[in-house]
């Protein structure tokens, strides 16, 4: 069976640079890898002859003996030591395409560099107040540190970390699968390179320890339930050297007696006596922040919103405040005297009603609590 001539399996002409012939063996390649084209006999055969063709023309000896002499010049007797074969380095070439995407080659970087440390979670329960005004709160989580007596090596002190026989301190095993030649990590040192023949005995050759960390969270005013802070450097110390992972802090708000809170807007409720409402009048409610006089308009319907801007929660970019809304409730007295029953019956008959109208009792909301009915009034 005749062989084609390499330079046209790979699509370049006698003349082309190192660097084109290199490009023309990455697109085919990648094109006709059997990972992309599974059960396809035709782009195995395809990928296996550009394989081919790459190791006679990516070598520069090679190459000069097949422009002089052919095939002939690169098989049988007249090869050179190792003939046309598969070069076990030109994958090596293409790790960053075919190790990284397809799982095998050779090269690549070993496993045992720098590692990230991992990012921890705290759950922070907080009050309303902490919220209103922000606060500093100490912490303590655990979390895995370099070991103090080994210094993060691992190694017993005296002692210190040595190269893999196995692997000669790659990191990674080689071996060649038919026309492939795959890699994989070093059984000894799991992919590091090196072995620690007297591990501490404080932590057990792993450099790392679990210890206690007391941190200070500053809690800013204006946060609200369910937002997280972010403590840059305080999770896991990393490992080889690598940076330490950021602490996730989770806020929980405790839900306040008499503030509701929407947004930056919070809302409460106050009961007035009829009089006030009728007559108009003014009053004080203690609000987040203070004390705040509330003015009542002469004829107030029972329900009416007060609306304080300013005066609500500190909006946690530190982008001013919302609004605090009071909402105004005829206070119904459930016992009163002989007198007042009999003023209140002279009132009812200054404001005679033929007829009332019904009230529907679908939705009557008078028993629920009054959060529940702020969020109906208020969507």
């Amino acid at each position: 069976m005749s062989v084609r001539d390499y330079y046209e399996v790979l699509g370049v002409p006698r003349t082309a640079s190192e660097s084109d012939i290199k490009s023309a063996y990455r697109k085919l390649a990648l094109r006709h890898h059997p990972d992309r084209n599974q059960g396809n006999d035709e782009a195995e055969n395809r990928f296996k002859e550009a394989a081919e063709a790459y190791s006679v023309l990516g070598d520069a000896e090679k190459r000069a003996r097949y422009d002089r002499f052919g095939h002939a010049g690169v098989t049988g007797a007249g090869a050179g030591p190792g003939g046309p074969g598969m070069n076990p380095d030109i994958f090596s070439d293409f790790s960053d395409i075919l190790g990284d995407f397809f799982g095998f080659g050779g090269g690549g970087a070993r496993r045992g560099g720098p590692v990230r440390g991992s990012d921890l979670r705290f759950d922070l329960e907080i009050s309303f107040e902490e919220s209103f005004e922000g606060a500093e709160t100490p912490i303590q989580i655990p979390r895995e540190e370099g070991c103090e007596p080994c210094k993060g090596t691992g190694a017993a002190p005296g002692s210190s970390r040595e190269t893999c026989p196995q692997c000669a301190g790659r990191g990674q095993r080689r071996y060649q699968q038919g026309f492939l030649v795959v890699s994989q990590p070093c059984g000894r040192c799991r992919g590091t390179g090196q072995i620690i023949p007297k591990p501490c005995v404080t932590c057990r050759g792993t450099g790392r320890q679990m210890q206690d960390r007391r941190v200070t969270v500053r809690v800013p005013a204006g946060i609200a339930d369910g937002q997280r802070l972010r403590l840059h450097g305080e999770g896991e110390h990393g490992a080889a050297g690598g940076p330490p992972g950021d602490l996730y802090v989770v806020i929980h708000v405790r839900p306040h007696a008499r503030f509701l809170r929407e947004g930056d807007d919070l809302y409460m409720e106050v009961r007035v006596p009829f009089p006030t409402m009728a007559l108009g009048g003014t009053f004080k409610v203690d609000g987040p922040a203070g004390s705040i006089d509330v003015h009542v308009s002469a004829g107030s319907a029972n329900g009416t919103l007060v609306s304080f801007r300013g005066k609500g929660m500190p909006n946690v970019s530190g982008r001013g405040a919302g609004a605090l809304h009071v909402r105004l409730v005829v206070d119904v007295p459930k016992k009163i005297s002989k007198d007042q029953k009999k003023l209140i019956d002279q009132l009812g008959k200054t404001m005679p009603v033929d007829t009332l109208e019904a009230r529907s009792t679908e939705g009557a909301d008078d028993d629920k609590p009054f959060f529940e009915r702020v969020k109906d009034l208020f969507g």
